[in-house]
């Protein structure tokens, strides 16, 4: 760095179109602000005019898994440290005003004042084609629950000769009768029109499922690969797995210990203690989709794993409810993991502290 050349930090406020930026000195003093289009010159453009202000330490980032996703990519790749900003809570912009300059400082400002200092996922690598194409799969589950609903939903409103046959029919002969069928008449008689609807939704379903089962197909030798130790242990599968590893992304060695692991999958114990009583509750915040993924080995380890269950009687026999007892096990659950994504960064302290 030249003898006048200051450090500066800069943050950045994402958009769809346009990411605004703006730069401050490592005493807060507000430099410039000016905004740059989403495109590869895009980038370019905002990184010089970063650097044209001085020696560039970090960029806060806002969004760095949306709009934010390809500018943290461009910034790490030419080795500029890039920190995951939280958007600024209600309280602040109700006092500060809303504007994308004014958000751009603050993300810089966080940087400068410590409040933000988390490592953005890489999004670069094999978890992140996971993830992709994982995408498609959950849309194409959510679809065809929805689907089934609305046939069995139908089924209770159709007229009774429509409804008498198909009572009591298990989900797979439902949707293979329902499907098979070939209904004939007046679409203005409610009779036939519900038969129609109902073989229409029934093929619906078959091609969803044809199409999750495609997804298993690809998503299940990438999982492996990318955490064949992950997808040994006991009561987890490709789903849960490639869930887990897109919690923690192509780089968890970002996660300072399995502890913040299991913060960021909401399996961390929350003190609830009042009085007398001295417990802890579960977490409700995180991310939501790695906690559901958690109970789901966590259940099925009750119920197939012998460790497992030996803990559950003996936690039940000294008087632990059945939530809080699920409750330690996704703790345990999440420790384990952490321990098995591929190449975290543990050191030899943290595992001692995490046994």
């Amino acid at each position: 760095m030249a003898a006048d050349e200051i450090a500066v930090i800069g943050g950045i406020d994402t958009h769809t179109d346009l990411h605004q930026a703006a730069v401050i000195d490592t005493i807060g003093r507000h430099l410039a602000t000016k905004a740059f289009p989403t495109t590869p010159d895009g980038y370019q453009q905002l990184l010089d005019w970063l650097r044209s202000h001085g020696e560039l330490l970090a960029v806060g980032l806002e969004g760095t898994g949306a709009y934010g996703a390809e500018v943290a990519r461009f910034l790490t790749a030419n080795s500029v440290t890039v920190v995951e900003v939280d958007r600024p809570d209600r309280k602040a912009r109700r006092d500060n005003g809303k504007s994308d300059p004014a958000d751009a400082y603050a993300a810089a400002t966080a940087v400068l004042s410590g409040r933000a200092s988390g490592t953005p996922k890489s999004r670069d690598g094999i978890v992140e084609a996971i993830r992709t194409l994982r995408v498609a799969r959950s849309s194409a589950v959510k679809a065809r629950t929805q689907t089934i609903n609305q046939i069995r939903n139908l089924i209770v409103t159709a007229p009774a000769a429509v409804r008498e046959k198909l009572r009591g029919l298990a989900t797979g002969e439902l949707i293979d009768t329902l499907a098979r069928s070939r209904p004939v008449g007046d679409l203005a008689d409610p009779d036939h029109a519900a038969r129609v609807t109902l073989r229409r939704l029934a093929r619906r379903h078959q091609r969803l499922g044809e199409e999750i089962a495609e997804a298993d197909a690809g998503l299940g030798p990438l999982v492996t690969r990318a955490a064949p130790r992950l997808v040994a242990l006991p009561g987890i599968g490709p789903e849960t797995a490639g869930q887990l590893l897109t919690t923690a992304g192509d780089n968890p060695d970002r996660l300072r210990s399995e502890a913040s692991f299991a913060h960021l999958c909401a399996a961390a114990p929350i003190p609830a203690s009042s009085g007398r009583t001295n417990r802890h509750r579960l977490n409700r915040g995180g991310d939501r989709q790695a906690n559901r993924a958690l109970h789901t080995i966590v259940l099925v380890r009750m119920r197939h794993d012998q460790r497992t269950r030996d803990y559950v009687a003996r936690r039940t026999a000294e008087g632990m409810a059945k939530k809080d007892i699920v409750r330690c096990l996704k703790r345990f659950v999440a420790r384990e993991v952490y321990r098995h994504l591929p190449h975290p960064q543990i050191t030899a302290e943290q595992l001692t502290r995490a046994a």
